[in-house]
């Protein structure tokens, strides 16, 4: 069994410890988590920039049973599946619409996204954003998923006040047929997010966050936030009214802010956050079973199993951070969850070939390469098209 691979700078053999945590389980008891999923290109397919997606849907959805296998619900359609960066909208709905059914057979939990993004690039007035979040609203209600009001770079373009989001996402939980997750997306995430929620001062936009979760909290079941600030998230999530929860999406802190003080239920003060994460999807398995460990209130294992995946994850995320897609989907290839590293818009080429290096390594001491072989294999032949002889 060949596992070595030659380098940019030498030779690397790979462990081949990978494996030890996949086996599926139950859904967890003490927090609540979602996986936000990537998306597998149809590889025959012209999924150059600026092209329709095209989707391989066995491996889309494959990868979703994966997580429900688990324990994890699937955040579909969020900005790891490439949301404003190669995925269109009607492929989006289509995508939401396929696994809400998905969901359904496998009594799997799902949330799903919505946004603006069927608007074109440019201007809009309040009113056509408020019209397109109806829309998909309405897509993501009729596919049976939990909605997650997306941040809108339209939105963000438009609004001039803190009234202006006030009015458009009152108007839309007033629309909701139940609660739905509300989404607060930094700009290390997407830059045309800076500002958000009328303010780039932090205080100020969560006041107005605040004034719209305690307008509306029976329609509200949480919010997610990735600003990758611990203190910041820690301190908001204090102030959230009794029964809205915090989903952390910080793929930096995420084991400290998951635990809090232990693996007590939901206590009013909130001393913890559930979570809704891009990394989940890359670290299914090893994040399954750090999950259970707090459920069993065995908090050493917990942080045993996290600590190697902090590094990769700080890797994957690492500026320009909105490319940490390329990184997802390049790990699910070397883990066997695909054929191939093409992704929609051409996203592949938005990390370097030492980038992509460093993260097998990380993934590696991680645990996350079930078939070190397979991994070499692949990574090898990856490795001579940019130049790297083995």
């Amino acid at each position: 069994m060949n596992t070595s691979v030659n380098l940019p700078d030498g030779r690397f053999a790979l462990s081949g410890t990978g494996g030890e945590f996949a086996v599926p389980g139950a859904q967890f008891t003490s927090r609540v988590a979602y996986a936000a999923a990537h998306v597998v290109a149809d590889a025959a397919a012209d999924n150059t920039p600026g092209h329709p997606a095209v989707l391989d849907w066995d491996a889309t959805l494959a990868f979703r049973h994966h997580l429900w296998r688990h324990g994890f619900g699937v955040a579909e359609a969020m900005d790891t599946a490439q949301r404003g960066m190669g995925l269109d909208y009607p492929t989006t709905r289509e995508l939401i619409r396929r696994s809400g059914r998905e969901a359904r057979e496998a009594d799997g939990l799902i949330v799903a996204g919505v946004a603006t993004d069927q608007l074109p690039d440019g201007p809009a007035t309040l009113d056509e954003v408020r019209k397109a979040y109806t829309e998909q609203l309405d897509d993501v209600q009729a596919a049976g998923a939990r909605p997650v009001l997306m941040c809108s770079r339209h939105l963000a373009a438009t609004a001039t006040t803190a009234e202006d989001y006030l009015t458009v996402y009152g108007e839309l939980l007033r629309h909701a047929d139940g609660p739905v997750v509300l989404h607060w997306l930094g700009p290390m995430f997407d830059p045309a997010l800076a500002g958000y929620w009328g303010s780039p001062d932090l205080d100020v936009a969560t006041e107005t966050v605040l004034t719209l979760i305690e307008a509306h909290a029976s329609k509200v079941d949480g919010i997610k936030v990735s600003l990758l600030d611990e203190e910041f998230e820690i301190g908001l999530r204090r102030r959230l009214p009794a029964g809205v929860r915090l989903y952390t999406g910080d793929d930096f802190h995420y084991p400290a802010l998951i635990r809090g003080d232990g693996p007590q239920p939901q206590p009013a003060d909130r001393t913890y956050s559930d979570a809704l994460l891009g990394i989940f999807a890359a670290i299914a398995p090893p994040a399954a079973a750090a999950l259970r460990a707090l459920d069993a209130g065995d908090l050493d294992r917990y942080e045993q199993i996290f600590a190697p995946t902090v590094p990769l994850a700080r890797h994957i995320f690492s500026a320009p951070t909105y490319y940490y897609k390329t990184g997802i989907v390049f790990l699910a290839w070397l883990a066997g969850h695909q054929d191939h590293f093409t992704m929609v818009g051409g996203l592949h080429s938005g990390r370097s070939p030492r980038h992509l290096m460093e993260l097998l390594r990380l993934a590696d001491a991680a645990g996350l390469l079930p078939d070190a072989a397979l991994a070499a294999h692949r990574t090898r032949a990856w490795l001579t098209t940019v130049g790297v002889p083995q």
